[in-house]
């Protein structure tokens, strides 16, 4: 791509965006790649106004999309065979570069990540290791090569430091003229420029995942132990005020039966058997 300005591609890529409303003016103005024209008295009003609006503001998205396929595309040219290139900062998410490096017959894209909380930093660990053990089996073969380390790779050598101060460690992915091909470069696009926003609602599922089933498992403990309390309590009122029915039970056989001995059996509510035996009664 040239140094100053935007390549022929890209700026046909701007042209298409609201070409009634935006105009290019060129040269740019100094010091900027890009300089636009507005022209309010033709946006239009209503529900169109919001529309027109949104694409005005996707411009800088637009360019970084043309940049990054103009890039995959290509990938086998005669000059990324000679040698690896200096890695490009790509921006297309507010503070989440991520970096592309030209390299001999391949292209890698090397993503920083960091986390706020150390949890987030635990789950995204193991994802991250389970992708690289996923794309490197036979199924998963064709997919781009993955991999992560806790520190940044060697391509990365002489980048400022507060873009490679990270928790998350660095996730690369290597493309090759093979995933670029036909309606694949648009898919592989895609899939860079929103790979921030996969992994983020990777780490956000499973941490809902995860407090569900402990909350669930808290409403099973507290479940256990409410039944115990309450199977407590009626064993404290058989032995108490249940108890007293069968001693005067106890008094009326005596007077009324001529047995030698009585045996009462008792199934209580726990599983457990009473047996009184009173061997004391005589005819009366």
């Amino acid at each position: 791509m040239p140094s100053n300005g935007l390549s022929s591609y890209s700026t046909q890529m701007v042209k298409q965006v609201c070409s009634d409303v935006v105009e290019i003016v060129e040269p740019a103005k100094e010091g900027y790649q890009l300089t636009l024209k507005l022209n309010f008295a033709k946006i239009p009003r209503g529900k169109d106004y919001f529309k027109v609006i949104t694409q005005i503001s996707s411009v800088q998205a637009v360019i970084l999309c043309s940049q990054l396929k103009e890039m995959l595309r290509n990938v086998n040219s005669q000059d990324t065979s000679q040698g690896m290139s200096k890695p490009i900062k790509l921006v297309y998410h507010p503070r989440e570069p991520f970096y592309v490096i030209r390299q001999p017959r391949k292209i890698t894209a090397v993503f920083p990540l960091r986390f706020k909380e150390h949890s987030d930093v635990i789950i995204a660990t193991a994802f991250f290791q389970e992708l690289m053990d996923v794309g490197s089996s036979e199924k998963w073969s064709k997919a781009p090569p993955c991999t992560w380390s806790p520190i940044p790779p060697p391509e990365l050598r002489g980048e400022p430091l507060e873009d490679l101060s990270t928790n998350g460690g660095f996730v690369s992915f290597e493309i090759s003229s093979r995933h670029v091909e036909d309606k694949k470069l648009d898919k592989t696009v895609w899939s860079l420029l929103n790979f921030y926003a996969y992994v983020k609602k990777h780490v956000k599922c499973t941490r809902g995942f995860i407090q569900r089933r402990m909350q669930k498992r808290l409403e099973s403990l507290v479940e256990v132990l409410h039944k115990e309390k309450l199977e407590e309590k009626e064993d404290v009122k058989f032995k108490g005020k249940v108890f007293r029915p069968f001693m005067l039970l106890q008094i009326k056989l005596k007077k009324r039966t001529r047995a030698s001995s009585i045996l009462l059996h008792i199934e209580a509510s726990d599983d457990v058997s009473y047996v009184l035996i009173d061997s004391g009664l005589r005819n009366s």
